[in-house]
């Protein structure tokens, strides 16, 4: 599966567990320019690329997801972390790949919204 790690969440040690499980893993924090990308200009790159956003800043992309869907935008579907912290590197692995388990088909994610 294609994904897109934003900012808020390690490349190391969340970004390269995913790899290892065999997905091609873009990450925000792993390059400056990235990094400094705004909500909704995050949202488009993850559309633009075909990759399903992983985000702990579900209290803006809940909304700009809305906006999307209302719009009739589409996106590549969107994993927002509502109740693990950034640092339970462990939980967010285990839940992220039992949704991508899952959703396993890329088709499945189009305009998609999970709360983990």
């Amino acid at each position: 599966m294609r994904l897109l790690l934003d900012a808020n969440l390690s490349p190391r040690r969340i970004g390269s567990a995913l790899e290892k499980n065999g997905h091609d893993v873009l990450s925000l924090a792993s390059d400056p320019a990235l990094g400094a990308l705004d909500d909704p200009q995050v949202l488009e790159l993850a559309a633009q690329q075909n990759r399903v956003l992983i985000t702990r800043n579900s209290r803006d992309f809940a909304p700009l997801l809305r906006e999307w869907s209302e719009g009739g935008r589409h996106h590549a579907g969107c994993i927002l972390i509502w109740t693990l912290g950034h640092h339970e590197f462990g939980a967010i692995i285990k839940g992220v790949t039992g949704l991508l388990a899952s959703y396993s088909d890329p088709k499945q994610w189009q305009d998609l919204a999970v709360a983990l």
